[in-house]
């Protein structure tokens, strides 16, 4: 799939620069005046809060490396990029970025040398943010961080994908310019909703991965214009980036704005899931660092839009499966999966423990349409993040050292089908699949002496 990804992306981007005659349209954009404001520390601390609600570190830091110094392995469809350092060392970093390279970089694209950045940077949700959250970026990113001498690592990506010229093309095609995106606070009757909607389609950047991709890679919406907006993007590290509209199922439907809140705050909440994987960081690194207003405004927002018209789950509470597995009636594999791994934490009502282990009636994640991350639960485990509201790291083990593929698909699909949850079932070939590119998982476990019903 990445090949043929790969490869259409580039038929793509050609074919625009033949049609079009756009290779080598000038990269010049609007100047952006410098601050004239007095009070610098004010300045700084407001680009620091900036620049956690736009998650700079989760990029621009590498695993036990230096703040911002770069060198953190993206993977994307056309091979595996590596960020760069953002801290001011001017020999390796951005200490010689004039502002108006900053903007360029940030909002347009476009690296100091000229180069057209690869939308792993998502400078087409960047392009919202106003004048003055750039200046303010600035600053903190040139006197708010300390200089890490760390020079930038070489893309790998194999030619021709790794000319540049074609990503000018997708750039003047697919990335708004910040002049045509102007974020319009008017648009929105409600101030809370209209600050939401400022954060969550820029510096937030939720789109750039809870939004799916066309097939030439760009956001099929950049905001809640188009229905797609949210609906549901790609596979990450074997997580789904979950659908966030108003789905009563597989979205945030049945959320309250204070679940939102909680699990933004916490990556928990009282009545719903628990976050983990690429989600889990998010929190960790940028959303609880948000303060109330912002937390509220980002959930009122979210709470506006409507469920998209793809509904292949739903959700109707029914007590018959909690009591048949009380009474003991385990009438499948899966349930019987069930009882003996996951009805200790998760109970046989599949109500869970508020704020611990998350229920599984109703759950937005075991209901999604695609179920690669409740695969990938399964097997590999996943832990909650500590964070400054909740520190405790509860996790969930793996079981790949001890279910067959066969067996983890069975159980996912009593799951998905019970307590009144009604979503797709599993097969053995979607585990196997999973299973091969989890570093962390065994190979199947040899099940054959285990007899089916």
């Amino acid at each position: 799939m990445k090949k043929l990804l790969s490869s259409l992306f580039v038929i793509a981007v050609v074919a625009l620069g033949v049609v079009l005659g756009v290779a080598f349209w000038p990269t010049s954009t609007p100047k952006l005046a410098a601050d004239t404001s007095t009070d610098q520390a004010a300045l700084i601390e407001k680009g620091r809060y900036l620049a956690d609600a736009g998650d700079c570190t989760a990029c621009h830091t590498a695993k036990g490396g230096k703040p911002f110094a770069g060198g953190l392995p993206i993977a994307s469809p056309i091979g595996t990029l590596y960020s760069s350092n953002i801290t001011p060392d001017k020999a390796s970093g951005i200490g010689s970025y004039t502002l108006d390279d900053f903007d360029r970089a940030l909002r347009h694209g476009i690296a100091a040398n000229g180069n057209s950045l690869y939308p792993a940077m998502p400078y087409p949700a960047y392009a919202r943010t106003s004048d003055d959250d750039v200046r303010a970026l600035y600053a903190y990113f040139m006197h708010g961080v300390a200089p890490v001498y760390a020079e930038n690592r070489a893309n790998d990506v194999p030619w021709p994908l790794s000319m540049r010229w074609p990503l000018a093309v997708w750039r003047k095609v697919f990335a708004p310019a910040p002049q045509d995106v102007a974020f319009n606070p008017a648009r929105y009757q409600d101030p809370q909703v209209a600050r939401g909607a400022y954060l969550v389609q820029g510096l937030g950047h939720c789109g750039s991965c809870h939004t799916p991709r066309a097939l030439t890679l760009q956001e099929k919406a950049l905001d809640e214009s188009g229905d797609a907006f949210l609906s549901g993007g790609p596979v990450i590290d074997g997580w789904l980036a979950v659908n966030l509209r108003g789905n009563p199922a597989d979205g945030l439907g049945n959320w309250s704005a204070d679940d939102i809140v909680a699990t933004l705050r916490s990556a928990r909440s009282e009545t719903h899931a628990v976050l983990g994987g690429a989600m889990g960081d998010v929190v960790v690194h940028s959303t609880q660092h948000l303060n109330d207003q912002d937390l509220k405004a980002v959930a009122a927002y979210l709470k506006t839009l409507p469920g998209s018209a793809r509904q292949v789950s739903t959700f109707e509470a029914d007590p018959s499966t909690a009591k048949a597995l009380q009474a003991g009636q385990e009438g499948s594999r899966g349930a019987e999966l069930y009882v003996d791994n996951c009805a200790a934490c998760h109970r046989t009502d599949g109500q869970g423990y508020q704020r611990v282990f998350p229920k599984i009636a109703g759950n937005s994640s075991v209901l999604s349409e695609d179920p690669v991350s409740m695969i990938r639960l399964v097997l590999a485990g996943s832990k909650l993040p500590a964070t400054a509201t909740a520190p405790s790291e509860l996790g969930m083990p793996g079981f790949a050292w001890r279910m067959s593929d066969e067996e983890v698909a069975q159980l996912l699909t009593f799951i998905r089908g019970s307590w009144g949850n009604h979503a797709p079932v599993v097969n053995a070939g979607q585990v196997a699949q999973l299973r091969a590119t989890l570093p962390e998982t065994s190979p199947a476990v040899d099940r054959t002496d285990i007899a089916k019903p």
